[in-house]
């Protein structure tokens, strides 16, 4: 019979990290912090380990996804050997009764638990590429100069309608709009230059260039949420991951809710999904009649800009997965009828 591993959970922070070890519910649950987070914590973490016989072989580390908090311990410890679970701290904590006292100790308790009552969900964390994790960076801080060259520009507005002019606070916020512009630019010819570096994600990135609508922004955060088109893409459930799945609400004969998407996920991609969207029910004709259609049934604008975007992603998931460019007349057809 195999043995069972050990279930360490690892709750993290910007200074230090509480680990705990769970076996089974048997068995009491061993703690111990907190190790510094840090090269010399994570050596003292490893020791520790050691004392109590656990091992790369016989363990499965699980942590909550902290950001760059936890981000050095992880690729220490893949280097290590061991097995990692990074999982989303709002499924964790809502395997717990979120009543009670909340500490370091016990949220890394729970965690352990979580690791071992879920650990045929858990999935195991691999490191980015590394020009992914350049593009991720950029595109973060390029969507951050965005918001910042928008709160300028409006700031502008409002100073140039004022009675009283102050011209110097006039100049200030222009330099800023015009050096953050040139940013941006910057930024995205850098984006496109890491691409180009890799020949499969420059070929997919321009397979996904050929559809209406898209461009390289778009592309590239695509690429990034994908882990770089690794592997089969599934519409449906990168469309729930991203937060435009619209999900029923019913229950009974009295409880009925209109389908609503999530909203959560990644931002920015959801963003630019319904900016393509946008653009593409004002430029393409095919789009402009369906939106027409579905206003004339009595659809929101809302909805129906959010239907052309999964639209969009199902054509984007089928172009990675294919590996072919658009074609726009493009019709497809059930094997069952060919055979």
């Amino acid at each position: 019979m195999k043995k069972i591993p050990h279930f360490i959970g690892i709750d993290i922070s910007s200074d230090d990290f509480t680990v705990s070890i769970f076996i089974n519910p048997e068995l009491p649950i061993k703690t111990r912090g907190p190790f510094l987070n840090s090269s010399e914590g994570f050596e003292a973490f490893q020791q520790w380990l050691r004392s109590h016989h656990v091992n790369a072989r016989n363990s499965i580390l699980c942590l909550e996804a902290t950001g760059v908090y936890g981000e050095q311990l992880c690729y220490w410890l893949k280097a290590q050997g061991f097995i990692v679970a990074i999982e989303p701290p709002l499924k964790v904590k809502r395997s717990f009764d979120t009543k009670g006292h909340k500490t370091d100790t016990i949220d890394s308790r729970q965690i352990a638990e979580y690791a071992f009552r879920f650990h045929d969900e858990l999935k195991s964390w691999q490191p980015r590429h590394e020009i992914i994790e350049q593009i991720k960076v950029l595109l973060s801080t390029r969507e951050q100069f965005v918001h910042q060259k928008t709160a300028d520009m409006n700031s502008l507005n409002a100073l140039r309608r004022k009675v009283v002019q102050t011209p110097l606070a006039n100049q200030f916020y222009q330099t800023n709009i015009q050096n953050l512009s040139q940013q941006i630019k910057v930024i995205e010819k850098e984006i496109q230059k890491l691409i180009d570096q890799d020949p499969d994600f420059k070929n997919t990135v321009s397979l996904l260039r050929t559809i209406p609508g898209v461009a390289m922004l778009l592309a590239a955060n695509l690429l990034v949420v994908t882990h770089g088109f690794t592997q089969e893409l599934y519409y449906k459930r990168l469309a729930a991951y991203i937060g435009i799945c619209p999900y029923k609400h019913e229950s009974g004969k009295y409880v009925y809710k209109k389908p609503r998407s999530a909203r959560y996920g990644p931002a920015r991609l959801r963003k630019l999904l319904r900016l393509a969207a946008r653009s593409l029910k004002t430029h393409k004709k095919p789009y402009q009649c369906y939106f027409l259609q579905k206003s004339a049934q009595g659809k929101e604008s809302a909805v129906i800009l959010n239907n052309i975007s999964n639209k969009l992603l199902k054509i984007m998931c089928a172009i990675i997965n294919n590996q072919k460019p658009y074609q726009e007349n493009y019709k497809s057809m059930n094997p069952l009828i060919l055979s």
